[in-house]
């Protein structure tokens, strides 16, 4: 097998010897790289933000941000990398960096790199277009340059405070034709490669293909199956887990389809977030609800669906909305696929159906879909941040009665889980303030919820006994006052 190398800035840098375990931003700070920084070591300061090169099409690429705290350093081989040190020079700023520091974004410093990665992420996106509405104008979330503010979600200031920031974003041009990066992107970026690599007796494998993983899995029923690693890197960086055989299965192209035919949408488990929304474009509304409220852009970068399921948390944000959509997990083996209805894969806390020799191979959504769809996430910050409690909803109405209703809920058990008892009081009928005060206190009694740190049961109880309230208000406008605020 070709030696493990990755290009960093222009530069192969060899990864011999490096523990498997290691992270991108450890490593790249081992090399001397010390602008990227770590501030939470698990993805929600981004501080440590890199580029990596990914695809975007069959021939062209783009310059993805991602969290170099949470990229297991091997899965990078045969990749090319740009950090912060790549972007300019001091005697040849980047564009970005002069804008930042023209406007006085950065104070003591140690964001910074990570803030300049993901503007210069957004710098380059190939479809960001300046504002041409009459005089300029904008909403609050983009600029006139057409430049996203969301794409800074996951890069926290603890100093400087955001109104530089933003306003050097703003004043951002468009990159120059020669621009040896936004050149970069017409060619197509490299195949991900695979990798076998052991060291001081631990081993990293990224298979060629599906049956070779699963053969592996079979044959190594204790191994760790890593997809984004926006969990599994937490755990490494804040828990010491070390695994003995990580298999990663993140480029595997058999699990990184998207299709969709007359009877249902099929999402390859290794597509991530991020490109779920670009892929589906609003073709399932409840995702395209979900997504942008999904952690940070850095995070759905990396985070994929199948991840998000096989870990079982009780407070993934997708399963909820996979719930109300009636979705299926397809589950694959070296003996073949089998179909599990999402309410009956989740088994306990973070415990499923899935066998240790089998992978979560796609997620289908069966069609048509239901016309009301809404995701509620209650939490103390609207973006980047872990849910309190999760609920999402699918109704069908003929005539205003409801004819078919799918409640999903998280947050509130050891499980995800399917409010049954609040559906079957909804279904048969009619769709007024009445059925929704009787149904709203059934919702307000499903699931076990317990007090922690992020709410108490009680809040809980309360949220999801307001949420089907929030809706009606929503769809009918017909709540008194003090019921549509509670």
């Amino acid at each position: 097998m070709a030696d493990n190398v990755v290009t960093v800035n222009g530069i192969r840098r060899p990864l011999d010897g490096v523990p498997v375990n290691t992270n991108a931003l450890d490593w790249l700070r081992s090399v001397g790289l010390t602008g990227s920084k770590e501030g939470c070591a698990e993805g929600e300061c981004g501080a440590c933000a890199m580029l990596v090169l990914g695809p975007d099409g069959d021939d062209r690429s783009a310059w993805v941000p991602v969290n170099s705290c949470l990229v297991p350093v091997h899965s990078l081989d045969g990749q090319e990398v740009v950090t912060a040190e790549g972007l300019g020079t001091p005697d040849a700023l980047h564009p970005v960096q002069e804008r930042m520091a023209e406007a006085g974004g950065s104070q003591c410093g140690y964001c910074t790199p990570g803030f300049v990665c993901s503007m210069a992420a957004e710098f380059y996106r190939a479809d960001r277009e300046p504002a041409t509405t009459a005089g300029g104008e904008h909403d609050h979330e983009h600029g006139p340059n057409g430049f996203d503010l969301h794409a800074l979600s996951g890069n926290l200031c603890r100093c400087t405070g955001y109104r530089p920031i933003r306003d050097a974003a703003h004043a951002l041009g468009m990159p120059e034709p020669a621009d040896p990066l936004a050149e970069r992107r017409a060619r197509p970026a490299p195949e991900p490669m695979a990798v076998d690599v052991a060291v001081d007796g631990s081993r990293f494998v990224r298979p060629a293909g599906l049956d070779e993983t699963l053969q592996l899995l079979r044959d190594e029923p204790d191994a760790t199956v890593v997809a984004g690693a926006t969990d599994w890197g937490v755990e490494v960086n804040l828990r010491g887990r070390r695994a003995a055989l990580a298999i990663v299965i993140d480029r595997l192209p058999e699990l990184r389809t998207l299709s969709v035919a007359d009877d249902a949408i099929e999402l390859g488990a290794a597509l991530t977030l991020s490109e779920i929304e670009h892929g589906l474009d609003g073709r399932v509304p409840l995702l395209a609800e979900l997504v942008p409220q999904f952690a940070s852009r850095l995070i759905r970068n990396r985070a994929t669906i199948g991840g998000n399921l096989g870990t079982a948390s009780p407070i993934g944000d997708a399963a909820p909305a996979l719930l109300a959509l009636d979705a299926r997990v397809v589950l694959t083996s070296v003996d073949g696929d089998r179909e599990v209805e999402l309410a009956e894969y989740f088994t306990g806390y973070r415990e499923t159906v899935r066998r240790s020799d089998e992978l979560i191979r796609a997620v289908r959504i069966p069609l048509p879909l239901a016309p009301m769809t809404a995701f509620h996430k209650i939490a103390k910050r609207r973006f980047d941040d872990i849910s309190s409690v999760a609920i999402a909803f699918a109704l069908d109405l003929d005539d205003g009665v409801v004819t078919a209703a799918r409640i999903g809920l998280g947050g509130v058990a050891a499980t995800p889980l399917r409010a049954r008892a609040t559906e079957q009081r909804l279904v048969g009928e009619p769709w007024d303030i009445a059925t929704v005060r009787a149904a709203s206190a059934v919702l307000g009694s499903e699931g076990t919820p317990v007090s922690d740190h992020r709410a108490s049961a009680d809040y809980r109880a309360m949220m999801l006994g307001n949420s089907l309230l929030k809706l009606y208000a929503a769809t009918a406008g017909d709540l008194e006052p003090e019921e549509a605020t509670a």
